[in-house]
């Protein structure tokens, strides 16, 4: 039975090794969870699969649906990407039910439920809709969604009548698929990678091991050391495209710049319309009273600032390519030429885009940018925000 598991997690894109595997199967065969327990469930068996299985949180909401999948009577599907199959949750029809027919319907304690439950899905063999007793859609069923229950288990669908006692797959650990796009909180995690610490200011925090090694030397007598608090020393330029097609991603690009700010001391930030060209802005509301020469800020940080680009890259090619390209006023460089003196003046570079990697490759703009910042261009997922952290930590 559990090999069948193991090859599930393995086909949902699990690293789940066979010494992990074995190390579940010793946890059993030791009664960490087992039948001679009173208190033993499938949830028991949840939460000791996954801490023998799953190493990185970020992998919890893979194995929340492959679990699902096998243990939980899903119908298995080959793109991941998907919680239930459609044709099987689809409901074709908002059935009005009576109150005769809801005070009538079947009701199982806890334990009765799921073994019920267990028997239906070994019997039946099509879709249902209505009903009383069968998975499915509408009716009376304490197993479906779109009906009314008072105490059943909700598979797929939308809540509404908040009287399920379980729900199944509600996973709790979504936001960590790293396939996913982010929220602040997931975001500040990836950022992590890039920071790097020196002590800085006047010695006000005890430095535990000289302070033991000078009492130790001291004959015993205590010599208490002290060192500067350690603060978080990158600097980031963060250049952020606004406005046009970028209005479409304004809420997760909000996302990231809040988590930026709280995550880097130093950090400088302006933004620019579809491409740089010979000036950026601060605020958006005075961005033509308040200009900021691109040469000047060039000029004004050093080498050792980290630049990264946020933006989707796309626009007509001749914006970035063309003198007088610009939608917005006849620039006299083409955007291609301030983009690489930008990467010439901050060799530690990255470009964010908030576009969905599948749709680069149809999108002539963003061919072009990839070129041009000679192919690092991450999306904004967690995979995408890791990987960019991690070259410009290099």
């Amino acid at each position: 039975m559990l090999t069948t598991f193991f090859y599930t997690l393995r086909a949902a894109k699990l690293p789940v090794s066979v010494k992990e595997y074995l190390t579940l199967l010793e946890a059993l065969k030791d009664g960490v969870i087992g039948p001679d327990q009173e208190a033993c469930s499938l949830d028991d068996f949840y939460y000791l699969a996954r801490s023998a299985l799953v190493k990185d949180e970020k992998h919890f909401d893979k194995f929340d649906r492959a679990f699902a999948l096998y243990f939980k009577g899903v119908e298995a599907i080959a793109d991941f990407s998907k919680e239930i199959p459609a044709e099987w949750l689809r409901k074709a029809m908002e059935k009005v039910l009576s109150d005769e027919q809801i005070a009538n319907a079947p009701k199982y304690d806890y334990d009765e439920l799921f073994k019920e439950l267990q028997k239906r899905l070994d019997e039946q063999k099509e879709r249902h809709e209505g009903g009383s007793k069968w998975v499915g859609t509408g009716g009376t069923s304490p197993f479906g969604h779109g009906g009314k229950n008072p105490q059943g288990i909700r598979i797929g669908g939308k809540g509404g009548n908040r009287s399920a006692v379980k729900v199944w797959e509600q996973r709790a650990y979504r936001d960590y698929d790293d396939s996913q796009e982010l929220g602040t909180r997931n975001i500040k995690v990836a950022l992590r990678r890039l920071r790097r610490f020196a002590r800085e200011g006047h010695p006000d925090e005890l430095d535990l091991p000289d302070t033991i090694r000078s009492t130790a030397a001291n004959a015993g007598l205590l010599d208490i050391k002290m060192v500067p608090e350690r603060h978080n020393n990158v600097k980031v330029l963060l250049l952020m495209d606004v406005g046009g097609t970028m209005d479409e991603h304004i809420q997760r690009v909000e996302e990231l710049f809040s988590a930026v700010k709280s995550e880097f001391k130093h950090l400088e930030f302006y933004y620019f319309h579809n491409c740089v060209y010979d000036f950026m802005w601060r605020n958006n509301r005075r961005r033509y009273a308040e200009k900021f020469p691109t040469w000047d800020i060039i000029r004004k940080y050093n080498k050792d600032y980290k630049l990264i680009f946020v933006g989707d890259a796309t626009m007509s090619p001749y914006e970035i390519l063309q003198p007088g390209g610009s939608v917005e006023y006849n620039n006299e460089e083409p955007g291609a030429e301030w983009l690489q003196r930008l990467l010439k003046a901050f060799p530690k570079y990255a470009w964010i885009n908030p576009e969905p990697q599948g749709v680069w490759k149809y999108r002539q703009s963003i061919d072009v940018i990839h070129e041009i910042v000679q192919g690092r261009m991450y999306p904004l997922t967690l995979k995408g925000l890791e990987d960019a952290m991690r070259l410009l930590s290099k």
